[in-house]
């Protein structure tokens, strides 16, 4: 039987430029005071956290733990949600994603793809180094922009953009694997990874990865009028992390 502990707080909505949320010890401190236990840390933030270093170096991943512990917190995951999301991009969202990437590859969808992956290729090194066992991000989305099925869809359009997913994500998840670490995909709209049955073709795709897991946020069936309890039922055994509101 598994314990919950916590609760948990994901800083990415809180960092800033200005203190207490422009630095680890600050917006640890700040978390500490409103009760909370543990950090899911955003990975691409600089002001929080240096992904490059923490991949390299367990002794700046230890520095990290200790700013954490000594206001009595400790990392519960590393989150990659936008170099997640650039994994894989539909050319329809390249402007409003661009944003998301370092700058010296934006305007550089081949380029910019290339950076996400090492980015999460780090993100690996780096929950290991960290202890972590679990890992947030974002599937991105080739076949987002078909949802809708008007037009009309050729034959096969679905099918071939998520075996590209697919075959994008597949070096990831065996990287993580090595490392340790679940992938845990956060269920969204805008995601090729939107529900069960999309969750489902992927996974069969990715042949079962056992890396291949779930972050559940409810908030997100609501949107899309689904289920939320049911899919808990279906699909607990990959439900690695949630998120509520």
């Amino acid at each position: 039987m598994k314990t919950i502990k916590g609760p948990a707080i994901f800083l990415a909505q809180f960092a800033g430029d200005e203190p207490p949320f422009n630095r680890l010890d600050s917006i640890a401190a700040w978390a500490a005071g409103h009760g909370y236990k543990g950090v899911q840390i955003p990975s691409w933030d600089g002001r929080l956290f240096d992904l490059a270093k923490a991949a390299e170096s367990k002794d700046y991943c230890d520095e990290v733990k200790g700013v954490l512990a000594g206001h009595g917190l400790r990392a519960t995951e590393l989150s990659t949600h936008l170099q997640g999301q650039l994994v894989a991009v539909h050319p329809a969202y390249d402007d409003l994603f661009d944003g998301f990437a370092a700058p010296a590859v934006r305007g550089n969808p081949k380029a910019r793809q290339e950076w996400a992956v090492d980015q999460l290729l780090q993100a690996a090194k780096a929950s290991a180094n960290l202890g972590l066992t679990d890992h947030a991000t974002f599937s991105g989305a080739l076949a987002w922009p078909y949802l809708y099925p008007w037009p009309q869809r050729p034959a096969g359009l679905i099918e071939t953009a998520f075996s590209e997913l697919a075959a994008r994500w597949r070096p990831i998840l065996d990287a993580f694997d090595e490392a340790g670490v679940n992938v845990c995909f956060e269920i969204h709209p805008g995601e090729d990874l939107h529900d069960g049955i999309t969750f489902e073709m992927f996974l069969e795709e990715v042949a079962g990865h056992p890396r291949c897991n779930i972050l559940y946020d409810p908030s997100h069936f609501v949107l899309q009028q689904l289920d939320y309890l049911a899919f808990i039922d279906r699909y607990h055994d990959r439900i690695r992390m949630f998120h509520a509101k």
